[in-house]
């Protein structure tokens, strides 16, 4: 990746810029040919195209914390100037507000309470609280910071953000945990225990189980694809699941496919509290 003003510098010409041995990244930003682009070199093209106090923004600047919740193009950068141009593969949003930009991996991104709220103009409610629960498991934000800075602000998207917040928990461990969660809790079950250390009669460690109704001695769990081809973590699996069973719990093992058909898992747990004898299904009203 480099500048058109460092090519120059460096005896290359326009007309070689635009010839078949250079592609163009972004205005004023090009590759040769032969050099993959990746989403890091879009980005940095792009924020070196805005100059500074720009950063990357949206589901962009999740995807470079971690989290990949859209397509990698197109690239979506924040700044405060006017830009007179558009470019293909970038989305640039001018906010009115501050950016509260920090360095991550060495990009400057914007800060994770914005993007949070950002990410309500372009997803769902549900993909939000997802948002929500990785961004507080993985420690980039307080859930009572988000909290705070959500009903404080008046930026788009922040009525989703609003929304989602009432559904967002600490002590997720994963995405699709959060997933099954939401699918439980919305479908008008108690909210369960996350990620909640289970011990044997003496007190003795067994697990720590991702989803615990402790009372009716139920855990579900979601099993994800890195599970299925790892054969030595599958099969600690197995025996775990095998020890909770063999102390009195069920386990409901959810995976990708199931949640395709996310009503038949919530049918799934809310047999297993019948048989634990928790309550009548006909008190189980989605909200």
């Amino acid at each position: 990746m480099f500048s058109r003003r460092q090519a120059l510098a460096a005896g290359l010409t326009d007309r070689v810029l635009r010839g078949p041995r250079c592609a163009p990244v972004a205005p004023g930003w090009y590759r040769y040919a032969t050099t993959d682009l990746t989403p890091e070199l879009a980005a940095r093209s792009g924020l070196g195209w805005l100059g500074a106090e720009a950063g990357l923004s949206h589901t962009s600047n999740l995807a470079w914390r971690g989290l990949e919740m859209r397509a990698a193009v197109p690239v979506h950068l924040a700044t405060r100037r006017r830009v007179d141009r558009a470019a293909d593969g970038f989305v640039v949003h001018r906010f009115q507000g501050p950016l509260f930009l920090e360095e991550v991996r060495g990009l400057p991104v914007v800060g994770a309470a914005r993007t949070f709220v950002d990410c309500g103009t372009l997803l769902s409610w549900r993909e939000l609280v997802v948002v929500g629960d990785w961004m507080i498991s993985t420690g980039l934000i307080a859930r009572l910071d988000l909290l705070a800075f959500v009903h404080d602000v008046h930026f788009d998207g922040v009525q989703r953000a609003r929304r989602a917040m009432e559904w967002v928990r600490d002590g997720s461990a994963s995405p699709q945990e959060s997933r099954v969660r939401l699918e439980l809790v919305r479908a008008g079950l108690p909210e369960p225990e996350l990620n909640a250390l289970i011990t044997d009669r003496h007190g003795g460690f067994l697990a720590y189980g991702d989803l615990v109704y402790r009372a009716e001695r139920l855990v579900v769990e979601y099993d994800g694809w890195q599970h299925e081809r790892d054969a030595r973590q599958r099969q600690h699996d197995l025996r775990r699941r095998e020890v909770l069973e063999g102390e009195g719990w069920r386990v409901i093992v959810v995976t990708a496919a199931d949640l395709e058909n996310p009503t038949m898992v919530v049918n799934r747990v809310v047999a297993a509290l019948q048989r634990a004898r928790f309550a009548p299904i006909s008190t189980f009203q989605r909200r």
